[in-house]
C-alpha cells in the first residue's frame, strides 16, 4: 500500500552553510522517499543556482517558495520576530499554519526559531511551554534509543512543566518506534527518593499521580544504558548535557584516530578492524541523531543542527517526515485529553 504525500517545508537560508546543505539534503530526501514533496524557502536565485538541473527528475514533488529576508544566527529572537516578517525561517512555518506544508525543518537561530513558531503555529491546548526533543543512542535499550526532553526551550522549568514534558515526550516515543506504554524517568543526581532539588521532587510525585509508565529517577549514564525510553529534565540541563555528549563523541573519535594513524602497525590494525570502525563511527555520530522535535505546537518544526552537513540536515527531514506520517501533536493532545479524564 502506498503511503500518504507528505510534504515539507525546508529554510534554505538558516544554519552555517544555508543552501549549500539544504539543497542537496532535499535532492536525497526526495530519492529516497518517493511519496514526499519539498518546498525550498529563501532566496530564490540563489536556490535555483545550487539546484542546476539537477531537480528535473523531481519536479513535480518540488517547489520554490522566495522569502527575502534571513534570521542571523546570534539575532535576537524577539527582533527576528518583529522585523523579519519574510524571513525564510517565518515563511516557511507560515507554509505549515497555512496547510501548504505539513512539517517544517530549519537550521537557524533555535531562539528565533522557537519564538517564531510558537508565535504562527501557537501552543497544543492544555500545554503551557514547548519542549526540545531529540534521540541519543543507548546500548541496552531494545530501540536502540532514548528521548530526551527539554533540550534547551526552557532553562527554568517548573514542576508541571516537566510533567507536560513527559506527556510529550511519551508521545512522540510511542510515535516514533511504535511502543505501547513507553518508560519514563526523570533525570536527577541520584536514583534515591531523597535525592534532588524541590521542583525536581514535586515533578515525581505529579507522575508517579499520572497515567504515564512513570520508572522514577535516572542518573545521567541512565540516559546512554537504555534505562528507560524517555528522560525528562530541564531544558537548561538537558542543553549542556546534550553538548557535552557530543563534545565527549568527538573527542573520542579523534583518540581513535590518532592511535591507529601512530604508526605502520597501528594503521594496519585499523585496517583490519575497518568494519568495526565503521559500525562505531555510525553509532557516536551525531550527525546519525540530527533532528530536534520543537513539541507542543499546532503544528511539527524540527531544528537542525546549525552547522549540519547535507547528510545531517537530510536526517532531520527523515524525522520531520516521520512525525507527519503519525501525527504526533493529535497524539499528544489525546495522551493529555486520556489523562484529564482519568482524574477524579
Amino acid at each position: 500500500m502506498s503511503k500518504s504525500q507528505v510534504t515539507i517545508s525546508l529554510d534554505c537560508m538558516g544554519g552555517d552553510f544555508g543552501v549549500s546543505i539544504v539543497v542537496p539534503a532535499a535532492l536525497d530526501a526526495l530519492a529516497k522517499y518517493k511519496h514526499l514533496s519539498l518546498i525550498l524557502v529563501g532566496d530564490e536565485t540563489a536556490i535555483k543556482k545550487e539546484l542546476a538541473n539537477k531537480a528535473n527528475n523531481f519536479s513535480s514533488r518540488l517547489t520554490i517558495q522566495h522569502a527575502s529576508q534571513v534570521v542571523g544566527s546570534s539575532e535576537a529572537p524577539s527582533l527576528a520576530l518583529r522585523g523579519k516578517k519574510d524571513s525564510s525561517m517565518r515563511v516557511a512555518i507560515n507554509l505549515v499554519k497555512e496547510g501548504k506544508a505539513q512539517a517544517s525543518v530549519s537550521a537557524g537561530n533555535t531562539g528565533a526559531l522557537m519564538a517564531t513558531a510558537r508565535f504562527v503555529l501557537k501552543m497544543l491546548p492544555g500545554i503551557d511551554r514547548p519542549a526540545i526533543c531529540s534521540t541519543l543512542p543507548n546500548a541496552n535499550n531494545p530501540t536502540g534509543f532514548t528521548h530526551v526532553l527539554d533540550l534547551g526551550a526552557n532553562v527554568d522549568s517548573s514542576a508541571s512543566s516537566l510533567l507536560e514534558f513527559a506527556f510529550m515526550g511519551d508521545a512522540l516515543a510511542e510515535a516514533i518506534f511504535d511502543l505501547e506504554s513507553p518508560t519514563v524517568g526523570l533525570l536527577n543526581i541520584g536514583e534515591e527518593e531523597i535525592k534532588g532539588n524541590e521542583i525536581v521532587k514535586e515533578a515525581s510525585r505529579l507522575l508517579t499521580d499520572s497515567n504515564l509508565n512513570y520508572v522514577g529517577y535516572v542518573e545521567g549514564d541512565g540516559i546512554f544504558l537504555g534505562t528507560v525510553d524517555v528522560v525528562v529534565c530541564d531544558g537548561f540541563i538537558g542543553n549542556v548535557m546534550l553538548k557535552t555528549t557530543e563534545g565527549a563523541a568527538k573527542m573520542l573519535t579523534g583518540f581513535l584516530k590518532e592511535g591507529y594513524k601512530s604508526n605502520i602497525l597501528t594503521k594496519l590494525a585499523a585496517l583490519i578492524s575497518l568494519p568495526v570502525l565503521k559500525k562505531f563511527k555510525r553509532r557516536v555520530d551525531p550527525r546519525e541523531y540530527n533532528g530536534a522535535s520543537f513539541l507542543g505546537l499546532q503544528g511539527i518544526v524540527v531544528k537542525s543542527h546549525g552547522g549540519a552537513d547535507a547528510y545531517s540536515f537530510y536526517n532531520a527531514i527523515h524525522v520531520a517526515m516521520l512525525e507527519v506520517e503519525k501525527d504526533v501533536p493529535s497524539l499528544i493532545s489525546e495522551k493529555l485529553e486520556s489523562q484529564l479524564a482519568a482524574r477524579p
